[in-house]
């Protein structure tokens, strides 16, 4: 498979290695970026693999809940620009239909773009919205948590939203939590939680660096366990150290509440969705024409 400058460029920029590094890691896994990513932390080139999120949608995320905390909504509005998710029109658009799909217990996105509110469907606000403004607006995703005890939230900027259902009715405790979840990004509840496919990658990534190291077997074995251990941890929400009193971890505060959370979720706006990259001087240069 031929390795294009762009395949390059792009590994460069989600791990940080050189560029005949990249070019020999694609080169040797047949252009799959995934794997390359891989031999490139196994060779110890980089220590980790971090995306680099180029994130394209702007927008805002909006929290809705009842009255008893024991049921949210959260959900993710995504316009072109900045500028107009923050204008009022657009934030008044999704708070509307966000607390109408908390109140018809809309499941999914798709039965929230289902709704119709005071005689229009939710497709026809869009439309007459986009209209308006001159841009693309979509609802992107949604998810709704209920819990006997709380469901709790937090939201930073209308950029970061997070949910967490309590068994608990302790609602100031399920905030706490919820503002660690947007700070910290736990990837679940427990360790037991994290999917068996990426601990299982994280493994083959330990192994290949400890082996590198020389060491006798039993000592790699107990270094592989180790370090596993300490990516749990690390990516669990019980796991990690309380961001408001780092001297105890999540699982200790909740144990010392004698609660449990049941579920969580956090969105950030636009995480996920490729950015189309632009050249500002060509842009205005053929307007100028």
């Amino acid at each position: 498979m031929e390795i294009t400058a762009s395949m390059v460029k792009d590994l460069r920029e989600r791990t940080g290695a050189g560029m005949m590094e990249c070019k020999k890691a694609l080169t040797e896994n047949s252009g799959d970026i995934e794997a390359a990513i891989d031999f490139l932390r196994k060779t110890g080139v980089v220590k980790a693999a971090k995306r680099s999120s180029k994130i394209a949608a702007e927008g805002v995320i909006t929290l809705v809940a009842e009255k008893n905390n024991h049921k949210a909504l959260m959900a993710e509005f995504n316009s072109e620009t900045d500028f107009v998710a923050r204008g009022d029109d657009f934030i008044e658009f999704a708070n509307r239909i966000a607390q109408a799909a908390l109140e018809n217990d809309a499941a999914d996105i798709e039965a929230m773009n289902n709704l119709t509110i005071d005689g229009k469907s939710v497709e026809d606000i869009r439309q007459g919205l986009i209209a308006k403004m001159g841009e693309n607006i979509q609802l992107r995703r949604m998810i709704l948590l209920e819990s006997s005890g709380v469901v709790g939230s937090y939201l930073h900027n209308g950029r970061i939203g997070v949910l967490v259902a309590l068994d608990k009715p302790e609602l100031e405790l399920a905030k706490e939590i919820a503002m660690h979840i947007a700070a910290m990004r736990p990837i679940a509840v427990s360790g037991d939680d994290i999917p068996e496919e990426l601990v299982a990658r994280e493994k083959e990534v330990f192994t290949a660096q400890a082996k590198e190291s020389g060491k006798p077997d039993n000592i790699i074995e107990k270094m592989i366990g180790g370090r596993i251990n300490k990516f749990l941890n690390e990516n669990s929400l019980l796991g990690q150290p309380f961001v408001k009193d780092p001297e105890k971890t999540v699982g200790d505060l909740l144990k010392a509440h004698q609660a449990k959370v049941l579920s969580f979720m956090r969105y950030e706006v636009g995480e996920g969705i490729e950015k189309e990259e632009s050249n500002f001087a060509e842009e205005v240069m053929e307007q100028l024409k």
